[in-house]
């Protein structure tokens, strides 16, 4: 498959990959027909999804099952007057019914709108009436139906509620009956082109409102390189990640790039994560790939793993947010298996990160995909040397890299304001050793300024987490009126040490950083809590740590 769309399709060395990676980029591109219709006709038999869930309901469905259930889905949507260009918001959590939906939308050049299950009614308000959308496809379950509904006489563009169950309350279409009975499908004259918009999320945010990030049909394309190379996935390969289908982490793990390596996709519909369930699962459906955050890694190794067989367990990968080495180190003694760590946001793919080639280095982001041409750059736009601390952007002035977002939609100030002069600027902070490698300090906004020092929130955390007591950590800075800011740390204690919490703890916990890092780092002030605001997508929120600290 993927010999359509690269010029070289396997390579050896970091060095082979900068240099001979190149796409061939179809007109009209559309994942949905040049990916997953293809593998229909030529492997009709391949399983390409595995479902399961908490009841043990288990459902394999072929590349040849998904092209009829895909077709019927896209007519299902064309009969409830869905077409080019609509926005269709998807509130499915890890339903079955999300997959056929995100294909069926591709089908018929509609726009996927991706979204989770926690939003409120304001939350739903905010996003119908940015975007525009015609239409909801949600699970039936009372807290989502109620929110939906609550949102209504405030969302006058959405036309279209669909419900996949187990409840279709008045005023809903009902998906499974309807669905049963739809016309045959007839593919569009022209369904789209390369620059249409065919995928948009709401970024997750860890401040401010959510932006709409909006990316044409090459983003599929784009993933390519998730799948088939970081992920290091075959035909044989039965890949899990760990990711709510409303987070851009979804379609890295569960979608686009494992598909294009003719894998199958491994979904564990579940409703309240424990390291345990995971590793049951891995266990009994023979898990050859994993990809996982950090915090799901973190409670990971806080289990017995001689409770487990994951002999399957080939490869295994993380992305969200930076890596603590101590957790590597622990992973890698379990399981003899070395995460390799992965980095990019919601308007890329993945843009840095440790290929089955190169030799991870803990804590470290890994080493650009030539895909993107990755730069570091202080504050006046001017390259930083190696070792130091800069922002890392992607230089455009050649042309928009596959897989780089389109634009805020209906924002074309903040576009501007972020990708300018040829320049898209992520915001994150890092720098580049003499190996090229780049590691992680911190969101430029995330960075602690105390008594001179530009202090990363994420070399603090590493250090904290290797001491054992140490389950989960958020650094912060709080206002001090000598030196400005001093460093908090808010700390989850682990379970045997959860009744230590007092000053002694504290102060060992100071001095344990003192010795693992610069002694200027250390947090002046801790706080014990019994869980850190996170983001649906697993990133700590530390803007909120720091809201509540301000009205303290």
């Amino acid at each position: 498959m993927i010999e359509r769309f690269l010029k070289q399709t396997s390579f050896v060395s970091q060095d082979d990959y900068k240099k001979n990676l190149e796409f061939i980029v179809p007109d009209n591109f559309n994942f949905a027909y040049d990916v997953m219709d293809a593998w229909a006709e030529e492997r009709p038999d391949k399983v390409a999804l595995i479902w399961t869930n908490d009841e043990g309901d288990c459902r394999k469905s072929t590349f040849g099952d998904l092209k009829e259930e895909t077709d019927r889905t896209a007519a299902y949507f064309q009969q409830l007057g869905i077409g080019h260009g609509d926005m269709v918001m998807l509130i499915l959590k890890r339903r079955y019914e999300f997959w056929l939906s995100m294909l069926a939308l591709h089908k018929i050049g509609a726009v996927a709108i991706p979204a989770t299950h926690m939003l409120t009614k304001h939350d739903i308000v905010y996003r119908n009436t940015r975007a525009g959308i015609k239409a909801i496809v949600c699970v039936g379950e009372d807290y989502v139906l109620e929110q939906v509904s609550q949102a209504m006489p405030e969302s006058p563009s959405v036309q279209v509620l669909v419900s996949v169950g187990p409840k279709v309350p008045e005023g809903f279409h009902d998906w499974h009956s309807e669905w049963a009975v739809a016309p045959a499908f007839v593919r569009p004259a022209h369904v789209n082109t390369n620059d249409d918009t065919m995928l948009m999320y709401f970024t997750s945010g860890t401040s401010g409102e959510p932006k709409m990030v909006a990316h044409d049909f090459l983003y599929a394309l784009g993933h390519l390189t998730t799948g088939v190379f970081w992920h290091n996935l075959a035909e044989d390969s039965i890949h899990l990640t760990v990711a709510d289908t409303g987070w851009g982490k979804a379609v890295w793990g569960k979608l686009y790039g494992q598909w294009f390596a003719g894998a199958a996709v491994f979904v564990f519909d579940h409703e309240k994560f424990t390291a345990d369930k995971i590793l049951r699962q891995i266990e009994k459906h023979r898990i050859t790939s994993f990809c996982a955050p950090p915090t799901v890694y973190r409670f990971m190794i806080h289990e017995d793993f001689s409770k487990y067989d994951l002999s399957s367990l080939r490869y295994c990968c993380t992305a969200g947010e930076a890596l603590n080495p101590a957790v590597f180190d622990k992973f890698e003694k379990l399981t003899g298996i070395r995460l390799m760590e992965g980095f990019g946001q919601t308007e890329t793919t993945m843009t840095l990160g440790t290929m089955p080639w190169t030799t991870p280095k803990p804590g470290s982001m890994g080493l650009p995909n030539p895909q993107y041409d990755i730069d570091l750059v202080k504050p006046d736009g001017t390259p930083c040397e190696d070792g130091e601390k800069g922002e890392i952007v992607i230089r455009t002035d050649k042309g928009k890299p596959i897989g780089l977002f389109k634009e805020y939609y209906r924002d074309e100030e903040l576009t501007r304001r972020v990708w300018h002069d040829g320049v898209y600027h992520t915001g994150d902070e890092a720098w580049r050793d003499e190996d090229g490698y780049y590691w992680f300090v911190g969101r430029i906004d995330d960075v602690i300024k105390s008594s001179g020092y530009r202090i990363g929130p994420f070399e603090v955390e590493s250090a904290l987490m290797t001491h054992p007591a140490v389950l989960e950590c958020a650094i912060t800075g709080v206002p001090d009126e000598i030196r400005g800011m001093v460093v908090k740390a808010t700390v989850v204690l682990s379970k045997a040490w959860r009744d230590k919490a007092g000053d002694e703890l504290v102060k060992e916990l100071q001095n344990h950083v003192k010795h693992e890092t610069a002694p200027y780092k250390y947090p002046r002030v801790i706080e014990f809590v019994d869980e850190l605001p996170k983001t649906i997508s697993g990133k700590i929120r530390r803007v909120e740590i720091r809201e509540k600290d301000k009205k303290k």
